[in-house]
């Protein structure tokens, strides 16, 4: 019975915490921890624990997947240096940076580099989620570098847990084999899955069986490359990549894109928010594993830990900005800098989440001898604290930093957006003669179009305006309410139909269909304009 009530509190948990925290002005990820840690007092929710693999086979995927889709390729090709260095060369510093503080807190070696590799790289949920008020450039930067960052940081977990465990060894030859199978395998499988994902959506044309075998590629490519030891978390990324480029190529796949859309975005969102709140209860769980003295050395471990963090991910942004602006003289080099204000907002927005944690939570319970694996609950505690730390901490003082930052307002998203409607609807209008001509289409059906795609291409050109008060706009908005307001009598007539038995309630949904497809489009359209 457990599991059908953590459901529904779970659920309970997030739909609450998203609907206060903007009224609040608090980031719901970090209501969702606070809520997740108060649960733990409850007796019987004390026993629910967060299966590592349940992180990294279910929840990451699906979330990975979701982000890459979502991700401007474009902006990951201007960034592509900053971003390698900050998913590669920066997990390893900060997983050395952490080990060597742990190690000089009493920690042995072995787990001091555990402990490094599971919060050195940062969260892409957490970003996406609690960086929104960032501008574009920034927002891709950071979730690029999440996305990348946690194939360096398991290869590194891998190897230190088989060194304490008895398992690795430690050569130069050894550890650049590891990075180069987990990259270049992950890469690999990712590409191969988007491959046979692109094939299959020319098999099914039914949106449902099409959406069905989408579904499939985020856990297909971590399969794949989890069979040949690679980055599974690469794999996904890689073919949510290719998905964004060839997903809108596929013809007549819109009701597929409609559909998919509607389910990747409900999923994840109840996926992300349930993962937050079963973080703050692993939090308590963590906390209950250790005694008195423990616990107040794992509390300055975890305050240590984070200070560390902080401090190499700020002393990296400006120190690696300065060295490549001295090696690298291009004028477009220039062209892409970015103020020490940015930079400051970009170090405080390393959040730590769900891989961090699923990496801790897979330590293994005991070494090769029988022996149990040492400080693995420290491990725990503290992972789970820069988690919450870092998560609420620099989530508060992240919007004041923003503002602080005066990073310029970001216009390009509404710019381009304005050229490719405006471009599309000329060309539209260009192509209508020769279209018409090839469909044999009656005069008055092409005079009716090229009206309505005049008066889109009126209207586009006058929200561009400083005023709202065009007379184009306001013709636009009241065409519009009258539609709505028609399309709510229309639905009120086929309810009232259905209630007095003239038609049935299989007919209600159809027709309810279409009328619901009608006021999406003129709501969003309302919207835009």
């Amino acid at each position: 019975m457990l599991s059908l009530e953590l459901v529904v509190i779970l659920s309970l948990a997030v739909l609450v915490c998203n609907a206060v925290g903007p009224r609040l002005g608090v980031a719901p990820p970090v209501l969702l921890l606070i809520v997740g840690a108060l649960l733990g007092f409850i007796p019987e929710l004390r026993q629910v624990h967060l299966p590592p693999e349940a992180v990294l086979l279910l929840f990451l995927p699906a979330l990975l997947y979701w982000e890459s889709l979502t991700t401007s390729l474009r902006e990951i090709r201007s960034n592509l240096r900053g971003i390698v260095l900050m998913s590669t060369a920066l997990v390893i510093l900060t997983a050395w940076a952490v080990a060597a503080a742990a190690h000089a807190l009493g920690m042995p070696w072995g787990p001091a580099w555990v402990l490094g590799a599971a919060v050195a790289p940062t969260d892409a949920t957490a970003v996406g989620t609690l960086a929104k008020m960032l501008p574009r450039r920034n927002v891709t930067v950071l979730r690029a570098e999440s996305l990348i960052n946690d194939g360096t940081a398991l290869v590194v977990y891998g190897l230190a847990v088989g060194i304490t465990v008895g398992e690795e060894h430690l050569s130069v030859p050894h550890v650049g084999g590891l990075f180069l199978l987990a990259y270049v395998g992950g890469a690999a499988a990712g590409a191969l899955t988007a491959w046979l994902g692109i094939k299959s959506s020319r098999v099914f044309n039914d949106p449902l069986l099409g959406n069905a075998a989408m579904i499939l590629i985020p856990f297909t490519a971590y399969l794949l490359a989890e069979v040949i030891e690679a980055s599974g978390v690469l794999a996904v990324v890689v073919a949510g990549l290719i998905m964004s480029q060839a997903g809108p190529r596929f013809a007549g796949a819109a009701p597929m894109r409609r559909q998919a859309e509607a389910f990747w975005s409900l999923s994840t969102f109840l996926l992300n928010g349930a993962l937050f709140v079963l973080l703050g209860l692993e939090m308590q769980s963590a906390a209950r594993s250790l005694s008195g003295p423990d616990l107040t050395h794992a509390a300055l471990t975890v305050a240590v830990v984070c200070a560390v963090l902080v401090a190499v991910r700020f002393a990296f942004q400006f120190g690696a900005t300065y060295l490549i602006r001295l090696i690298d003289r291009d004028p477009q080099q220039r062209l892409r800098r970015v103020s020490n204000r940015a930079r400051v907002v970009s170090g405080l927005a390393g959040f730590r989440g769900a891989v961090s944690l699923a990496v801790a939570l897979s330590v293994p319970t005991v070494l090769d001898s029988g022996a149990p694996f040492p400080d693995r609950d420290m491990i725990v505690f503290v992972t789970s604290g820069v988690i919450v730390i870092t998560l609420v901490v620099q989530g508060l003082l992240l919007p004041g930093v923003v503002r602080w930052a005066r990073l310029p307002h970001d216009t390009s998203v509404e710019e381009e957006r304005f050229l490719a409607e405006t471009r599309a609807t000329e060309e539209a209008l260009k192509a209508l003669s020769d279209l018409a001509a090839d469909l044999d289409s009656a005069p008055e059906i092409v005079d009716r179009l090229r009206d309505e795609y005049e008066t889109h291409l009126l209207v586009l050109c006058a929200g561009r305006g400083e005023t709202d008060d065009h007379p184009v706009l306001r013709h636009d908005q009241e065409y519009t309410a009258l539609r709505l307001a028609l399309l709510a009598h229309r639905r009120a007539t086929v309810l009232r139909l259905r209630d007095e038995h003239h038609i049935d309630d299989t007919v209600l949904r159809q027709v309810q269909a279409h009328l619901d497809s009608e006021e999406v489009r003129l709501s969003r359209h309302e919207t835009t304009e």
